[in-house]
Formats: C-alpha cells, sequence, structure tokens
C-alpha cells in the first residue's frame, strides 16, 4: 500500500500543522518526522486494512523499525526513526488518540560513532588559496565563492547560518559575525584578516555587481540577486574541495568540522570552541577530540620508528 486512508491523511497534515508551530524545527526536519510518521502509517495499514491510530502499540512500533532495517537503513536512520515515532505517538496521546502512549519504551538502535572526514592543515591551504586565486580577477561569482570558504573555515558556522547572514551582522572593526543558529540562539563568532579581506573584496568589486532590488541586506547573492541558497554554497565547496589532490570529498559541514579539528589542534579549550560552533551540549564538541586523537595517532604510526 502506496497511499494512506482520507482520514489518515488528514490526520498526518495536521501533525505537520503541529510541527511547524512547534520548537522552531526548520522545514527539513518537519518533512523527515512527518515522513517517518506516515511511513508507520503505512506499516499499520500494511498489517490490517482497517486499523485505526488507536492500536499503535510496542509491537508495532518495534516490527516498523525492524522493516527499515531489513531495508537496509542505517543505525543512525534507524535511531532517528525511532526518536521521530516517539515524537509522533506522544502527539497521538496528548490529543486523546492513543489511550496508552508506547513510544517511551521504543529503544533506539545506538548509532555507530562515525569521524567526520576533515581536511589536513596543508589541504585546507591549499583549498583557500585556489578560491583566492580564482577570485584574483574580481569576478563577483569568484569573490562571493572565495567568501564562502574563507568564512565557513574561519568561522565553523553552520551553511544555513553563513545564508542567513545580512551585511549588518558582520563587524568588521571587531572582526566577526553575529549568527543566529539552531533555536533561534545568537552568538558572536570571530574570524581572522584572510576573511576580512574576503569580505573586502566581495563587498567592494562583487556584491555591486550582483545586488538588485530584492538583494535586501543579504551578505552573500547568487547570480540573480537573491540570497544565496545554501545548496549553492554546498556546491561551491565541493567544487573547490574536488580540486585538492588527496583531500576527502566534503561540503560546508566538512569544512565546520575541519575548523573545529584545527582548533582544538592548535590548542583551543573544549569551551570555547563549543561556544564558537554553537553546540547546545559538550558530547557533541567532545566528538572532535576523538578526531584530533585519530590524527595524532595516525601521524606517530607513520613517523615513529618503534609504532
Amino acid at each position: 500500500m502506496d497511499e494512506l486512508p482520507e482520514d489518515l491523511t488528514e490526520l498526518l497534515e495536521e501533525y505537520a500543522r503541529h510541527l511547524r508551530l512547534g520548537r522552531n524545527r526548520s522545514a527539513h526536519t518537519v518533512r523527515a518526522y512527518v515522513g517517518d510518521a506516515r511511513s508507520l502509517l503505512l506499516h499499520l495499514c500494511a498489517r490490517a486494512a482497517d486499523s485505526g491510530v488507536g492500536e499503535i502499540d510496542l509491537s508495532l512500533l518495534r516490527s516498523w523499525l525492524a522493516e527499515q532495517g531489513a531495508g537496509g537503513a542505517a543505525r543512525t536512520t534507524m535511531s532517528r526513526r525511532a526518536s521521530s515515532a516517539r515524537t509522533f505517538t506522544a502527539w497521538l496521546t496528548r490529543t486523546g488518540r492513543l489511550p496508552v502512549d508506547p513510544g517511551p519504551r521504543l529503544a533506539s538502535p545506538r548509532p555507530h560513532k562515525v569521524l567526520p572526514a576533515v581536511l589536513g592543515r596543508d589541504q585546507a591551504r591549499e583549498a583557500l588559496t585556489a578560491a583566492e586565486s580564482g577570485a584574483a580577477q574580481h569576478d563577483p561569482i569568484a569573490l562571493r565563492d572565495r567568501l564562502i570558504v574563507e568564512l565557513l573555515y574561519a568561522t565553523g558556522i553552520r551553511v544555513s547560518e553563513l545564508c542567513g547572514l545580512d551585511i549588518d551582522d558582520v563587524d568588521r572593526e571587531r572582526r566577526q559575525v553575529r549568527v543566529l543558529g539552531k533555536g533561534n540562539k545568537e552568538r558572536s563568532v570571530p574570524f581572522g584578516v584572510p576573511a576580512d579581506q574576503a569580505l573586502e573584496s566581495w563587498l567592494r568589486y562583487g556584491r555591486p555587481l550582483l545586488a538588485a532590488t530584492d538583494s535586501g541586506r543579504a551578505l552573500l547573492l547568487g547570480r540573480r540577486g537573491r540570497r544565496l541558497d545554501p545548496r549553492q554554497a554546498r556546491t561551491v565547496v565541493h567544487e573547490v574541495v574536488s580540486a585538492i589532490s588527496g583531500a576527502p570529498d566534503l561540503g560546508p559541514h566538512g569544512l565546520r568540522h575541519t575548523a573545529a579539528t584545527h582548533l582544538l589542534e592548535g590548542g583551543a579549550d573544549l569551551r570555547v570552541v563549543q561556544e564558537i560552533l554553537g553546540h547546545a551540549s559538550m558530547a557533541t564538541t567532545q566528538l572532535y577530540t576523538h578526531i584530533s586523537i585519530d590524527r595524532l595517532r595516525q601521524a606517530h604510526d607513520q613517523a615513529h620508528p618503534r609504532a
């Protein structure tokens, strides 16, 4: 069965409205939660065509997750879907559609901890040099692309945060950007001289040539003068990094990982890195200590005669 009965379709629409109204969830998160709820309801209907949401219980949740695993879903995906199912059943219970919430008893598959790929210092330097040389002729797109790479690496901000920056969010005198992060939490992040030079070139020679009537105060613009879309920024990073010999395939989030790793390798305090990245939990930031230790171990194994 690929289609839900009309009453369940209406239920999903109501659930989507609820998700959009609460907790400042992104459109991407709402789509994922609704997609998981739809998958669960399809699983319910497949068990019995006339089943209602009041019949969702722990055994159904477990069989749905097992089906995901049998279909090849990764443990991290299954863990996210378990969390999504708990959110859905909690809402069903609050709205009186379920007498008892089975969600809290649904265990999440523990995801394997995968260390993200990062650039080495030399690779990062090569990528930034390539972006700078590409902007030497003052082509507005090349100037913008250089700024994208410079700011992402200099600040470690998320690509959505980068694309959400307005001109007024940049304090060049203090060399810092004001960022609106997850949960509408605001933080200030410093950047260095190379990023400031890229900003100067973009604001003087690049942005004025792309600016249009609907540009507003957006810092970064697309070819048609509108605020830069995060997908365009991802393409820029992939193209710059893919030209570096031996570099892993990574996008803006990879530059964020790289910035955090290089900060810690340079001696930055873990809490400082947490503040820069805008992590709510120190546990998230501690992942980068594992990356640093792993890189040290690789260097030791390659260089020490008795490794």
